[in-house]
């Protein structure tokens, strides 16, 4: 057998100094783990940002589109009670008060933007998040922080429906 003498390039034994090529199985696997996470920190934190930029041009382009809402007779309230429903994207309420007349508001606080509720006993709307009450006949704040009054639409009865249309 011939003899057969190795030098420094042909070493059989891998230097310390001179790692294989290449990403071991452990090195893929951290480095993938800490993308994953990166990409989920990434959406966590730009989805809340999108939502808050687009949700204003989203509800006014829904709110714009919908130019009238009609509603059965079947489905009107009963006097003295009120009807939640949505007009475009915002919540509104259709009260039929006692003395047979209605009024048609928005359900959205105008302090900062909490649903309202109407109270048939004290005949006024509230706000349960900061207290502030809303004349039901008008709309208009009487106490509390809210600085205006609740958007009005216009009522009208008509072939056995209620419609309600854009002041």
């Amino acid at each position: 057998m011939p003899d057969i003498t190795l030098d420094e390039n042909t070493a059989a034994t891998p230097d310390a100094a001179h790692p294989p090529e290449g990403v071991s199985r452990r090195g893929f696997i951290v480095q993938a783990a800490l993308g994953a996470a990166g990409v989920c920190y990434a959406g966590a934190v730009a989805y809340p940002v999108y939502r808050y930029l687009a949700a204003p041009a989203q509800q006014a382009a829904e709110l714009a589109a919908v130019k009238e809402v009609k509603i059965p007779e079947d489905k009107m309230p009963a006097p003295g009670t009120a009807l939640m429903f949505r007009f475009g994207s915002r919540p509104t309420m259709l009260i039929h008060h006692k003395d047979g007349t209605m009024v048609c508001l928005t359900a959205v606080c105008t302090h900062l933007g909490c649903t309202v509720q109407y109270q048939p006993e004290q005949d006024h709307i509230h706000c349960a998040c900061h207290g502030g009450t809303y004349d039901a006949h008008t709309g208009a704040n009487i106490s509390g922080p809210p600085p205006k009054p609740l958007q009005r639409f216009n009522v009208e009865r008509a072939n056995g429906e209620v419609l309600i249309t854009r002041v």
